[in-house]
């Protein structure tokens, strides 16, 4: 992805230079162009084309603004309630993402949205344990992230 996005600040730098005109205007119709260019090359590269990979953080990031959005949601109707009645605990959540990367962002996207924190990965990457606030209604909604955000974060980190 870094070679396509280099490739294509080439392409709007040389496209102003043959313009012989350095203007804004100019730098981004050549970026344009530079991103027809790549993208009728697609098949030729290695990478997938980086517009796809930037389309797919973009989801990532608004599937977290919205199970942030609805965990904040629940953890306030719990805190507001005359009586609190939760009952905490700690639950294991599998997964199955690979490598460090993926393993970090869920780690962290799940322990973003409140009521729920990773306490600790097991030694082989495949196992959470969560500290949830309310484990009936916690739990439901840790494993709804869990697959939106395992299903998001494959698309940005894998081809």
């Amino acid at each position: 992805m870094p070679k396509q996005v280099l490739t294509n600040l080439f392409i709007a730098i040389l496209w102003s230079f043959l313009q012989n005109d350095w203007s804004a205007i100019t730098f981004l119709s050549g970026y344009i162009v530079g991103i027809f260019v790549l993208f009728i090359l697609r098949k030729y590269l290695r990478d997938q084309f980086y517009l796809i990979t930037i389309l797919n953080v973009l989801k990532l990031f608004f599937i977290f603004l919205r199970e942030l959005l609805s965990s904040s949601i629940l953890v306030i109707r719990q805190v507001t309630r005359p009586k609190i009645n939760i009952t905490p605990g700690i639950f294991k959540l599998r997964t199955d993402l690979e490598g460090d990367l993926e393993i970090t962002l869920l780690a962290l996207l799940l322990s973003l949205t409140p009521g729920s924190v990773v306490i600790e990965v097991s030694n082989d990457n495949k196992v959470f344990y969560m500290h949830a606030m309310d484990i009936p209604e916690s739990k439901k909604s840790v494993l709804r992230s869990k697959q939106k955000f395992e299903m998001a974060i494959k698309k940005v980190t894998r081809k």
